[in-house]
């Protein structure tokens, strides 16, 4: 990596294992005519395998001294951006763009993975599969299935859009510098089939009040809805309001939710 100083600010750790990122682009099936969003590229060490689907590539970068890099890259299929991921207009930058499918693959600062889902799920886009490297606690929380301790209102949110999957372990000696915790990659495909809330704003209100204080009860932490409807949903799946939301499931917050709409 030379005499790059890294940006700790920036949440900066460069994957160079090849087996890692070779792993990565053979987790989706990319085709000529799709579309990928790679979310800091940094030097470009993913960047090169995700140009060999020979995609659109759609690269944002918010560190400009990594241009010497990445500028190689660019040609009539792949642009770089630098500009702060979160803060640009997705809809409006897309707009111009032709393509079939979306794909956004990943190397996420560990402190802004949280924000950049939340982004990508409020901008609407229809991106077909996510691949994305995170903090290994952070991947056991998005993936956590109902009655695990990592479960929790951002797994009940993803679960509602995507299938959830974590796919491997990745050592932090796969990382220059070498951070203090292992990363994991996460895949999330778009359910085809979904069952749908009335009302989302409501619904994802509802899930994180479900969790405020993840030791108490329902009881405690949803006083402020009709308890006596809740609990007779509840009840259709087994549970009452002594049970705690991580052992809720998508399909019940959604019945709890449809039937507390109005």
């Amino acid at each position: 990596m030379g005499e790059f100083k890294h940006k700790h600010s920036l949440g900066q750790n460069f994957l160079k294992d090849k087996k890692v990122l070779i792993k990565i682009i053979d987790s989706v099936d990319v085709k000529e005519d799709d579309l990928i969003i790679e979310v800091g590229p940094g030097q470009g060490a993913l960047t090169k395998y995700l140009k060999l689907f020979h995609a659109n590539l759609l690269c944002y970068e918010i560190d400009t001294r990594v241009e010497k890099y990445l500028n190689s890259f660019i040609d009539d299929k792949t642009k770089i951006i630098y500009k702060d991921f979160l803060s640009v207009d997705l809809e409006n930058e897309l707009k111009d763009i032709k393509y079939n499918d979306l794909y956004i693959i990943a190397n996420l600062p560990y402190y802004i993975t949280t924000p950049i889902l939340e982004k990508i799920i409020n901008t609407k886009l229809d991106v077909k599969a996510m691949v994305l490297m995170v903090q290994n606690e952070v991947a056991l929380r998005l993936a956590a299935k109902p009655g695990s301790k990592d479960y929790g209102a951002i797994s009940v949110y993803l679960n509602y859009y995507y299938d959830v999957e974590r796919l491997f372990v990745v050592d932090r000696t796969s990382f220059d510098p070498i951070p203090k915790v292992d990363s994991a990659v996460i895949r999330l495909k778009k359910k085809e089939k979904r069952s749908l809330v009335k009302n989302e704003k409501f619904f994802f209100e509802f899930v994180r009040t479900a969790f405020t204080m993840k030791r108490k009860n329902l009881r405690n932490n949803l006083k402020k809805y009709n308890l006596e409807k809740i609990e007779e949903i509840l009840h259709k799946y087994n549970l009452s309001l002594q049970d705690r939301a991580e052992n809720v499931s998508l399909e019940c917050f959604i019945d709890i939710v449809n039937n507390l709409s109005k």
